[in-house]
């Protein structure tokens, strides 16, 4: 969708999941979406190079979110959404669904 105006899909998909989610880590988003974990986070320290993500420690996961001080947050978390609305219903279900619960115990994938 915004490949184009951000430079590649990697990034695209980053930004649409922490719009969607606040903060995330590239673990989690590369398994969310089956890419290179090494591609998310080289994407995610180009944007904290940026000034457009900030990242903490949680125990041993870097944990990453939107700046609060980056000036253009809000017109690009507005265009972001704007993005995220207009995904296919199965797309955002796929990927911009967090589960609820835990997974039962034995239940196939």
């Amino acid at each position: 969708m915004f490949e184009y105006l951000f430079g590649n899909s990697t990034i695209n998909k980053v930004l649409l999941f922490l719009a969607r989610f606040e903060e995330g880590y590239p673990r989690e988003i590369a398994q969310n979406f089956d890419i290179s974990i090494s591609m998310v986070q080289l994407q995610m320290d180009k944007l904290e190079r940026g000034g457009i993500f900030v990242s903490q420690l949680k125990g041993r996961t870097r944990i990453y979110s939107w700046n609060p001080r980056y000036p253009f947050k809000n017109a690009l978390l507005a265009l972001l959404h704007k993005g995220l609305g207009a995904l296919r219903d199965n797309e955002i279900k796929r990927y911009y669904t967090k589960r609820k619960r835990p997974r039962r115990r034995g239940k196939p994938l």
